[in-house]
């Protein structure tokens, strides 16, 4: 109901930040997740909380509609590409829906770049 409230923002924008702001959520998940499973998830943790603060950084830059946002929408974009083809390469749940997430977030962030 809040992102209703933001009068600035075009449908596609508030999209993209609700993809934003649930991407930051599923990575926090997924690093803590691949945290305990050791060896080998190093690289997926790093993405992933990567991802975490850049998608949050760029939710609250459309949110106060920056004149930077359109530049860290292509950081973010490129940020959940890399993170999502990470996890594709894992099996675990939180991994694979954690990439689900990260290509519509890619998606949307690449058309407000």
């Amino acid at each position: 109901m809040a992102l209703q409230q933001i009068d600035h923002l075009s449908e596609e924008q508030r999209e993209c930040l609700d993809n934003c702001l649930e991407a930051t959520q599923v990575c926090e998940w997924c690093a803590d997740e691949c945290a305990g499973h050791g060896e080998g998830m190093a690289e997926c943790v790093r993405l992933c909380r990567d991802v975490a603060d850049i998608a949050s950084l760029h939710a609250r830059f459309m949110a106060r509609d920056s004149d930077y946002s359109g530049d860290l929408a292509a950081t973010c974009a490129d940020a959940c590409e890399a993170c999502a083809d990470e996890c594709d390469q894992h099996d675990h749940d939180h991994c694979q829906a954690c990439a689900e997430v990260l290509r519509e977030c890619a998606e949307t962030c690449r058309s407000m770049a």
